[in-house]
């Protein structure tokens, strides 16, 4: 018998609600199980059904996205992540997750624990991990508050990924009032693995004993998905328990622990212990098998005295797994664990019944019907209400006639302002506090490219990866900004000479309740699939996160996208945007016959117009694939010395970020007005498919005989030099600066704000 008196509460449809059930979803329960649930079935159905685990808002949404694509080795959704074949015999898991809501309460841990579970993700697959990106949202830096998170998520990071050791190689940081109070906080993670060698998140073979293996079990992160699954008020500070509290050096034990015991062919399925815990991968695991599984769960090591079945089951500690075990290599499993100083209990076995018991002591707890849990399985489907936000009627309405433009003498303070934005200034601060080189694959980490590269060792190849997503463009036209999301992301890993094969997202938004929030979802997500079908870079899987508001409103919409491309020589094929030869020839390269952009939507607007209206920037896709594919074909025959694409802040600040990156060189520019004749939008739209490249002299007449045929142009627009940075519009000097005074501000910029230096 329990040593433990199980004084369980009464199941009411009050408490149903106090588990984020709906009286409808309650009377579902009521209805598949023939009877009152117990209480640990209660909290299963709360987990599991949470928007969190069963994507019930956004899975009708999600299966438009186009999934399937010669490449993939896995359908999306499927496994734990997506896995792409890049030939060789080697394939590559990827994926990104939010840990959102987490972060908003405790930034340290909350963003520690969100790079230890999507790296779970990627090793349960059988794969390695070999680099890690991130996307960061944040209010405004004069905020106290802010500055704290800011500081806690990155130290977070730092600690939990230096210490696991694999290298943070890139991400992006946005700072806007929008995310006041609920950052954003989405991590990736890329791994390899040889084709035919992965394991699989399934249970299947009735008698197979059931493991979990890893870090004991305590209360923390209990509820941490139905946590993520509302809004941030002031009553979250009171749910720091719902956070999870990580250890890195258990992660890298358990890490070698799992490849090796996958390796070994012990394993029969495994999967993380995420969001939900044991309900989790037990239920799933479960249903993918189309088996069952009894689960003792008396038998589960636990680190806190006292702990009901309830709260093991729902437990989100972290460092654990779930493994079936081939029957008769119990002894292989528990050896290789025990060698690596890791829990592996057996607390079960495979049934063939379809439901998931759960008994403590001998006495049934729960007995569930694993279909009706497991996401894409039983779970609740909503297509909900939509309606056309209001905001859009005033947001674009902005007549930028009405405006008045940039005058010559105010050019220099206008740029200095953009250079030391937090959007755009450098990120020294945050990349500094990660370790970007350990295991030596990586080409190019944080800082000199639009896009990280990381060797493939034993091979000519290497990856191309990015985390982008500009959520003042989703927010002021979703499914355009949903379709630049995706395609400036493929535009960053071209400019570091990738070819972009396939994405996994991270999808933020506030509450799907909401008929304007999810107008722009599903309108965000259509724009998402646009690109991607164009691009034939389909989507592996990813994460949606709903709620993501506070008191005041909602977050900027932003689906984040976690591009994959692959290199096909690193050594000749990769590129950076640093200026590097004083001679050498900058040209813009950009549609053909392109007309010119306007401010809309511009980092410009918001920051020093204080205004964020106007539609998303110009943007065609037809346009964009061409731009693209004339930039790699110039990457691939060797004749560019530098690229980068032309986004926040324009062009002025992409020409700008090119020589603060260099080795002290500036440029002299003189540009030609477009059709629009606005400076501030000649300077600073943010118009999109441009590319700046340097290339040598001698090599000219070949880039131009390389794209002669494409529907593009290549505009002459200055040469690379030694000292000032100039630049002249019409033959009028319009900005005079050394390379050192703009090298003050870009790095200072973050730092001084988070001293509080700047007022």
């Amino acid at each position: 018998m329990s040593n433990v008196t199980l004084n369980e509460p009464e199941i009411t449809p009050e408490l149903a609600r106090e588990h984020g059930l709906t009286d409808e979803e309650y009377g579902w329960v009521l209805e598949k199980l023939g009877r009152v649930p117990t209480y640990v079935e209660l909290g299963i159905y709360s987990v599991m059904w949470s928007e969190h685990c069963s994507y019930k808002n956004s899975i009708a949404e999600l299966k438009k996205l186009p999934r399937d694509g010669e490449a993939l080795l896995v359908g999306a959704g499927e496994e734990n992540a997506g896995l792409v074949d890049i030939g060789d015999g080697m394939a590559v898991a990827f994926k990104i997750e939010s840990h959102n809501h987490p972060s908003a309460v405790e930034p340290y841990q909350g963003a520690a624990t969100g790079v230890g579970g999507i790296q779970r993700d990627i090793f349960t697959m059988g794969a390695r991990p070999i680099a890690s990106l991130n996307s960061l949202r944040f209010g405004s830096l004069d905020n106290p508050r802010v500055r704290y998170l800011f500081d806690g998520v990155v130290r977070g990071i730092g600690d939990y990924g230096n210490s696991f050791g694999v290298p943070t190689v890139g991400g992006e940081v946005y700072f806007d009032p929008s995310y006041e109070g609920n950052p954003l906080v989405n991590a990736m993670s890329v791994g390899i693995v040889e084709v035919g060698k992965t394991a699989s998140a399934i249970a299947i073979g009735v008698g197979n004993p059931v493991y979990i293996v890893g870090s004991a079990t305590g209360r923390d992160g209990i509820h941490g998905a139905t946590f993520a699954s509302e809004e941030i008020s002031e009553a979250s500070e009171a749910k720091r328990p719902s956070v999870q509290v990580g250890d890195p050096f258990t992660e890298k034990l358990l890490l070698e622990a799992s490849l090796e015991v996958i390796n070994s062919g012990a394993v029969v399925g495994i999967q993380d212990m995420g969001a939900a815990g044991l309900t989790c991968s037990s239920c799933e695991m479960s249903e993918k098998g189309e088996s069952g599984m009894i689960i003792h769960v008396d038998r589960v090591p636990i680190r806190e005295e006292g702990m009901t079945p309830y709260e093991i089951m729902l437990s989100e500690s972290q460092e654990r797994m779930l493994i079936v075990c081939e029957k008769g290599k119990e002894d292989i499993l528990e050896a290789i664990f025990e060698k690596w100083d890791l829990h592996a209990v057996e607390i079960g076995e495979v049934t063939d019944d379809g439901r998931v018991k759960v008994l403590w002591h001998g006495d049934l707890v729960a007995d569930v019907p694993a279909e009706h849990l497991a996401l894409g399985g039983g779970a609740p489907v909503y297509i909900r209400e939509t309606k056309r936000p209001t905001y859009l009627d005033q947001t674009g309405a902005f007549d930028e006639s009405l405006v008045p433009d940039l005058a010559v003498t105010d050019v220099r303070s206008v740029f200095e302002t953009l250079l030391a934005s937090p959007n755009i200034a450098s990120k020294r601060w945050v990349f500094e506090q990660y370790d970007t080189m350990v295991r030596t694959n990586t080409v190019v980490g944080p800082g000199p490219s639009d896009a990280a590269v990381i060797r493939l060792k034993d091979s000519n190849k290497g990856l191309a990866v990015k985390t982008d997503c500009n959520g003042r463009y989703v927010y002021l036209n979703p499914r355009k900004g949903g379709q630049i999301a995706v395609s400036e992301a493929a535009r960053n890993v071209v400019c570091a000479g990738g070819k972009p094969v396939a994405i996994t997202n991270c999808l933020n938004f506030g509450n799907p309740y909401k008929p304007e929030v999810y107008w722009v979802f599903k309108e965000a997500v259509g724009g998402m699939g646009d690109a991607c079908r164009s691009l034939n870079t389909p989507v592996t899987g990813g994460n949606v996160s709903f709620y993501n508001e506070n008191p005041e409103s909602a977050v900027f919409p932003t689906p984040t996208i976690g591009m994959l491309g692959v290199v096909d020589d690193v050594e000749n094929h990769t590129t950076t945007f640093p200026f590097k030869n004083s001679g050498d020839i900058i040209v813009e390269l950009r549609p053909a016959g392109f007309p010119g952009g306007g401010i809309e939507a511009s980092e410009y607007l918001s920051t020093v117009l204080g205004r964020t209206e106007g539609d998303a920037p110009r943007f065609d896709m037809s346009e964009e694939l061409a731009v693209q594919e004339a930039c790699l074909r110039l990457i691939t025959n060797g004749v560019v010395q530098s690229a980068h694409d032309v986004s926040d802040g324009g062009l002025l600040i992409a020409l700008a970020e090119m020589s603060l990156a260099s080795d002290n060189l500036g440029a002299q520019i003189d540009l030609a007005p477009v059709a629009s004749g606005r400076m501030d939008g000649l300077l600073f739209s943010e118009a999109q498919s441009r590319i700046v490249l340097s290339i040598s002299p001698e090599r000219l007449s070949r880039a131009q005989e390389l794209v002669a045929s494409m529907p593009v142009e290549m505009v002459r627009i200055g040469v690379v030099a030694d000292g000032q940075f100039t630049v002249k519009v019409a033959g009028t000097t319009v900005l005079d600066i050394a390379p050192e005074a703009m090298n003050d501000i870009y790095e200072n910029a973050l730092p001084n704000r988070m001293s509080n230096k700047l007022k």
